[in-house]
């Protein structure tokens, strides 16, 4: 692109508009990773007002994670065309009318349908590829902060809605909680019309760091782009190791650990406040990620990180349920998605940062399926075995095995393609 055409800034407001655009894209977040965390809190509820098993219902969840997954590359692929806003819109519309429509299942079909496909794309839609996208288009320095406070923000969503949720369904009943979390998405789509822009250029800024006389990067996608990528080792050892992550995270823990520790003797609350804790400490992990991101090999990083995750999978083996669980908890929640701001980092690097919303969305479909398996092979395994011992040895060996396959990972300089 030619100087010609790139944006003319005017002098640089006290706030650079990206915050705000940050900002408004956290609250979206932070509302769809606590609508995604709702099946978690509502399975056992869900089980006895519905009659249905274990396996059932964990297949509607596990439907619901592949279609958050499969969100990514339709909403990477809408955003990198139409922008964000318009797509965000449509995403939290989705969300409320699929959680509002739940309140009315009362059969298998309509389980599987509206709480776990429709609500799966809605959420996906919202939550999978849009803080990579705002943060590739808006910013040039600081981009793994960005998607460490993205991160934090889904982190966050699980914080404050896990204990919210718990108590809604203590007191309000399953059906009536679903119907308040719609109501949500409809108050979150306001700041959204109103507060979003696709690009800098719009609020008539440069994206930050880009210094005035220089050309603005192009954020236009290649066509191509995922051609290219199905023939790199790259891609596909990124999708594998994010799979991975998707699997030992939102899969299993975030599925089933409730449901882990009720079978235990605990209460409902005590497992949710458990599951907060790893909220609390993943905000602090995925920041901590961001800075390091902007810092450091974001290959060794992701090394690092499934080795954590393995010996924390490892550790809950030999922690009797009770307080010692907070371990657990502190442990797992530093590594929970610690793993996304050196992923796009790397997709940014390899693909160019006008196609991270279609790559990214692909890499992001694996760690979602990959949740989705870990969802549903888990009910599976419980009602085969009588416990999640093994799902969570399982688990564990497979951090380890991903932290070996990030060895094969390069930061190399990416090749000039259309679009760049």
């Amino acid at each position: 692109m030619s100087s010609a055409h790139a944006p003319q800034p005017t002098p640089r407001p006290r706030l650079f508009y990206g915050w705000i655009v940050v900002a408004v894209a956290a609250l979206v977040l932070l509302l769809s990773a606590g609508a995604r965390s709702a099946p978690g809190v509502f399975l056992l509820p869900m089980q006895e007002d519905l009659g249905m098993t274990r396996s059932t219902l964990s297949l509607a969840a596990s439907l619901g994670l592949v279609m958050f997954g499969l969100g990514g590359p339709v909403s990477g692929a809408l955003m990198d065309r139409f922008g964000p806003r318009r797509v965000t819109a449509a995403g939290l519309l989705l969300i409320a009318g699929s959680f509002a429509g739940s309140a009315l299942i009362h059969t298998a079909w309509q389980l599987h349908l509206v709480w776990g496909v429709l609500s799966g794309l809605g959420t996906g839609i919202v939550g999978s590829v849009l803080g990579a996208t705002i943060a590739n288009r808006w910013f040039v320095t600081h981009r793994g902060l960005v998607m460490g406070i993205f991160g934090a923000a889904g982190s966050a969503g699980q914080l404050v809605f896990l204990p919210i949720l718990t108590a809604m369904v203590g007191a309000l009943g399953w059906r009536s909680s679903v119907v308040i979390i719609g109501g949500l998405a409809l108050a979150t789509l306001i700041p959204a019309i109103l507060l979003l822009r696709d690009r800098p250029s719009d609020a008539r800024v440069l994206p930050l760091g880009l210094k005035a006389g220089e050309v603005a990067p192009s954020i236009r996608p290649d066509p191509g782009v995922m051609r290219r990528a199905v023939r790199s080792r790259q891609f596909w050892l990124l999708a594998i190791t994010f799979f991975v992550c998707g699997a030992t995270s939102n899969g299993l823990i975030g599925m089933h650990f409730i449901a882990y520790c009720t079978e235990a003797g605990l209460t409902a609350g005590y497992a949710a406040g458990m599951l907060a804790l790893m909220g609390a400490f993943n905000f602090v992990g995925t920041i901590a990620s961001g800075w390091l991101t902007d810092r450091y090999d974001p290959r060794v990083l992701l090394g690092v990180y499934y080795a954590f995750r393995g010996l924390s999978l490892a550790c809950l083996l030999f922690i009797p349920p009770g307080p010692g669980l907070v371990v657990f908890a502190v442990l797992f929640g530093l590594d929970y998605i610690a793993t996304v701001p050196p992923t796009t980092a790397l997709v940014a690097d390899k693909f160019g940062r006008g196609n991270v919303g279609t790559v990214y969305g692909w890499v992001f479909c694996a760690h979602m399926i990959g949740a989705a398996l870990a969802a549903w092979l888990g009910g599976v395994a419980r009602d085969a075995l009588g416990s999640y011992g093994v799902a969570f040895v399982v688990a564990a060996v497979l951090s380890v095995a991903a932290a070996g396959l990030t060895a094969g990972l390069g930061r190399q300089a990416r090749p000039a393609v259309a679009g760049d």
